[in-house]
This record gives structure tokens, C-alpha cells and sequence, in this order.
């Protein structure tokens, strides 16, 4: 039930905007921190540059390591935007409200890391030329177009310019508050953001217009781009573990449970952070939990099936792969741990509605997810490049390198910097959307009880 809290507009303004205009001392803080991983991250992509992949774990026949897998991570979070903003805005999910913004933004940030794996994977940045234009045009050498690695840089590249569209045009309306209480330079810039914006009906209708026309339009690349991901692997020839034509959806859900599990753990720091108890509310988080019980549910699904074709086929090679993953060290204590953290103890908690209502339950829960499925693509990388093929003609073992380890810490350290940084100018929860929900609400009597309601909107 939406236990509404009746705010005046002065107030939220005021509560919404008290990291924007004046950013407390722990922000500060955390900012140094995190700028000293992205500086060491940095520090380690320099070394990679100079030395190339040699400082890294990655041998034959293992030659994708942890930067692919956590490529196919970050890929995943960005699945929070659409699904929390597009999908639950077009079906008018009041408790949406609250998350919208921060969804959206992780969506952008994730993308824009996830998008850099590849290049850093390259070892030596100059050999991404080399990828992008090895062909002899004049002889009609051309580019393989069905290769998902020629996809790979279209979709995500549309989601990133969609995305970015998306938060843009839910800002504005906010960047024109920012305006009318800033002086100076700030509010030159809010100005020339805020792109006019003066709260006219012409206005808000398209402004309306253009959010529902951008949350159809990005469903169709949301699920595109971890499909094509996923055929990065499936298409592999040479790897038998990736054989399987459910790879598409399997990844797209897979996605969707990590992307969603990081909004709830995001919406509880910004909660404890930045004391926003008026605006996140246990409905809130209660109604997450619900939903990732059904996500997470569809995502085992697919995994079950994943997993058992290879039994089902009974082909020698599947069937070593499996033995390898589920009863070889170090990779049994691997899968346990993922599946546990990945399904068997968060759904098994969030069943309970105290669980649900607990921010710091809720907090590790959800936290618990994302390592579950960090390993869950850890296990799918790893094991299935190092079961000696027909096409290996050398054979090693991975053990990722300092190199590559704080690389891939520097990169959380860059997106969290990234969010605190868009908090200090922009307000992470959207002004707008909490006055509209307040404005469409409602209270009607059914008996002896009154309860929130909701006007229609024309």
C-alpha cells in the first residue's frame, strides 16, 4: 500500500536539492577515496598500455579474463534504467517514482565503463584500429557484418545515446529549479540547461510525450544488447561450453536481476546518506523485493535450462565441462557460492515481508545478488576457454594479475565517483515526479477505512 507522506513543494525543493547546493563534508571525503582507486586504476591501464598483456593472467587458451567478465557485468546493471523507468512508466507504477533518476543515471555511467572494457582489453589502444579497419576496400575485402562483434559497438553505443536522451529530458524540468535558486556562474549554466523551460502546459505535455516515446523506443535495444552480448559467446566455434541457443534470453533476465538488485542497494545508501526517509519509503523497497522475487524466479528458470542441456544432449565434452564447473577445484566453491548468492538466500529472505521492509537487510541481500552474479559470469567465461579444444594448440591456466584486479576495482571506484559527482549538480531524485505524484494523489473511503489512491490521468 503507498503510504504517502504529504510534503510541501518548498520542502522537497529544500531536502531534494541539500547535496546540490551544499555538499556535506563526507562527500568530499568519499570523493578523495574514490579518486585515489580511479588514480591507481589508471596507473594499472598505463602499465598495460606500456608493457602490453603480457603483466595480465590471460594465457592460451584462456585469452578472455576478467576484463570480458566484467564487461558482460556492467552491461547488466545498465539494465536498471529501462527496466525501472521505461517499463514501470509506461505501466504508471506509483512506487516507481523515487528510483527513476537514480536507475537512469546508473544506466548511463554503467555503460560508459562497460563500454571501455574492450578497449583496455586491447592491451595496446592502437590495435583498435587495426580491429576497426583491416580491410582492403579496394579489393573487396569487406567487414564481416554478421559477426555479434560487429554489433556489439552499434547496440551499445544507441542504448548509451538513448539512455542519455532519457535522463536529459526527465532533467529539465529540475535544471530550471536549479536555476531560479543559484546566482553567478551556476546559474548560467543551469540557464542554458534548462534550455528555456518556464512550466507551460505546451511545455509538460512535451516533455510527457517525449519520456513515454523514449521508453518504447529503448525496450527493443534493452533487450538487443545483452542478446548480443550473449552471441558473442554462443557463436564461438571453438568453445563448447557456450553452445546453447537460450544464451539470449538467459542473459537478458540474468541482467535485468542484477541491474535491479543494484537500484535497491543504491536507493538504500542514498537513504542513509543523504537522510532522504520522506522520499524512500519501506514501500518503496517492499515493492522491489517483490519484483525480484518474479525476476529472479524467471532467471533460474533460464539457468536451469542452460544447464541441463548439456546433460540432456549428452555429449562427453558438455558433460566435462559441467564436472569441471560444479566438482573441480577452484570452481565447485565458485558455483556453490553463486548459486547461493545469487538466488538461494536472497529469495528465500525476501519471502518474508519484515525482510522486505529492512533497509539493511534489503542492502546486503541485494548486494549479495550482484556478487552471485559476478561469479555467475566468471563461471561461464573461465571454465568454458579453459577446457583444451581441437583449435588450442597450447594450453595454460588463468590466475588474474594485480594488473587486472585493481583495474576492475578502479572501475566500481569510477562509477560510484561518477554518481557522486552527478549528485553534487543534479538532484539524484526527480523534483518533478515527486510533486506529480503528490499531485495525482488521492485518499478515498471504502468503509470504515481510508486509503491512497490515485487520479487518472487524462
Amino acid at each position: 500500500m503507498q503510504q504517502r507522506v504529504a510534503l510541501p513543494h518548498k520542502q522537497i525543493n529544500a531536502e531534494l536539492l541539500n547535496v546540490t547546493l551544499k555538499a556535506p563534508l563526507w562527500w568530499w571525503i568519499t570523493v578523495g577515496v574514490l579518486g585515489v582507486f580511479v588514480l591507481a586504476a589508471l596507473a594499472s591501464v598505463a602499465v598495460l598500455v606500456n608493457k602490453g598483456l603480457g603483466v595480465t593472467g590471460l594465457n592460451r587458451p584462456v585469452m578472455w579474463g576478467l576484463f570480458i567478465v566484467d564487461f558482460i557485468f556492467w552491461i547488466g546493471i545498465s539494465h536498471a534504467g529501462v527496466m525501472l523507468s521505461a517499463i514501470l512508466r509506461l505501466s504508471k507504477a506509483e512506487w516507481r517514482r523515487p528510483a527513476t533518476r537514480a536507475a537512469e543515471v546508473l544506466t548511463v555511467l554503467s555503460l560508459l565503463w562497460a563500454a571501455l572494457h574492450p578497449v583496455i582489453h586491447a592491451g595496446r589502444l592502437w590495435r583498435i584500429l587495426y580491429w576497426a579497419f583491416p580491410y582492403d576496400f579496394s579489393r573487396g575485402i569487406w567487414i564481416n557484418i554478421r559477426s555479434p562483434l560487429v554489433w556489439d559497438p552499434s547496440a551499445i553505443f544507441t542504448y548509451l545515446t538513448g539512455s542519455a536522451l532519457f535522463v536529459i529530458v526527465a532533467l529539465i524540468p529540475d535544471l530550471a529549479v536549479l536555476r531560479d535558486r543559484t546566482t553567478g556562474i551556476r546559474h548560467q549554466i543551469y540557464s542554458i540547461l534548462a534550455m528555456g523551460w518556464r512550466g507551460t502546459p505546451r511545455q509538460w505535455k512535451l516533455q510527457i510525450v517525449a519520456g513515454f516515446l523514449l521508453s518504447a523506443l529503448l525496450l527493443p535495444v534493452f533487450v538487443s544488447v545483452h542478446s548480443i552480448v550473449s552471441w558473442d559467446f554462443a557463436v564461438a566455434i571453438s568453445v563448447e561450453a557456450w553452445h546453447v541457443t537460450i544464451f539470449a534470453p538467459y542473459f537478458v533476465i540474468g541482467a535485468v536481476h542484477s541491474g535491479v538488485s543494484a537500484v535497491v542497494t543504491m536507493m538504500v545508501l542514498m537513504r542513509w546518506l543523504f537522510g532522504w526517509h520522506s522520499y524512500i519509503r519501506e514501500e518503496h523497497i517492499d515493492a522491489l523485493g517483490r519484483l525480484l522475487i518474479v525476476i529472479a524466479t524467471a532467471w533460474l528458470y533460464f539457468f536451469f535450462l542452460e544447464f541441463s542441456f548439456a546433460l540432456f544432449s549428452r555429449e562427453s565434452q558438455e558433460i566435462a565441462l559441467r564436472e569441471l564447473q560444479v566438482f573441480t577445484w577452484p570452481w565447485w566453491p565458485l558455483f556453490l557460492t553463486f548459486l547461493l548468492a545469487g538466488y538461494v538466500i536472497p529469495v528465500g529472505l525476501w519471502l518474508s515481508k519484515r525482510v522486505r521492509r529492512s533497509w539493511m537487510m534489503m542492502f546486503w541481500t541485494s548486494l549479495l545478488v550482484n556478487i552471485g552474479m559476478w561469479l555467475e559470469r566468471l563461471i561461464i567465461v573461465i571454465p568454458g576457454l579453459s577446457r583444451k579444444t581441437p583449435f588450442s594448440f597450447d594450453w595454460g591456466a588463468y590466475h588474474p594479475s594485480l594488473i587486472e584486479v585493481t583495474i576492475i576495482v578502479g572501475g566500481y571506484a569510477f562509477v560510484f565517483l561518477l554518481l557522486l559527482l552527478f549528485a553534487k549538480a543534479f538532484p539524484l531524485i526527480p523534483l518533478f515526479d515527486i510533486k506529480e505524484g503528490q499531485t495525482l494523489s488521492e485518499e478515498i473511503k471504502i468503509g470504515r477505512r481510508t486509503i491512497p489512491a490515485l487520479r487518472v490521468e487524462e
